[in-house]
């Protein structure tokens, strides 16, 4: 009978949603290792483990690791959880700049969230925290010129 690990997949996912432990465990160990690989969503699904606390113990600064390193990549999903944490202050100093940055990058690429969020977050800040965390925006843009939207 040959292999088909896709369908592996499946089967675990259906065990682990009925919380069958050993098959969230091969889930989990799988996640781990594709984010360690580079994947910058399952760096997000990670980042969601550790600031639950699912799986693992809650930690928010490991969340806040893994969020930045699936938004370094450009995920907007990831983008928008490292907002988040910058403007609630979870596991890094809270930072209104930084958060509107994150959550602008993650708005830019139509993350509904991230421009409710964004948009919460500008009707509390001051004008020049605002065209700080633009100035964010740009640089981080400039320096990240292949994940920048063309015009």
């Amino acid at each position: 009978m040959p292999k088909d690990y896709a369908q592996a997949v499946v089967w675990f996912q259906k065990a682990a949603e009925q919380g069958d432990a050993k098959a969230q465990a091969v889930i989990g160990l799988m996640v781990q290792t594709v984010a360690e690989q580079g994947d910058a969503r399952a760096q997000a699904i990670i980042g969601s483990m550790y600031e639950e606390g699912r799986g693992v113990p809650q930690d928010s600064a490991q969340a806040v690791a893994w969020y930045r390193k699936g938004a370094e990549q450009g995920y907007a999903g990831a983008q928008f959880n490292l907002g988040v944490m910058y403007a609630t202050g979870q596991g890094v100093s809270r930072d209104d700049a930084q958060a509107y940055m994150w959550l602008n990058l993650a708005a830019d690429q139509g993350h509904e969230s991230a421009v409710k969020a964004r948009d919460s977050l500008n009707r509390d800040m001051t004008p020049s925290k605002i065209e700080e965390g633009q100035r964010l925006t740009r640089e981080w843009l400039t320096a990240h010129p292949q994940l920048a939207k063309a015009p």
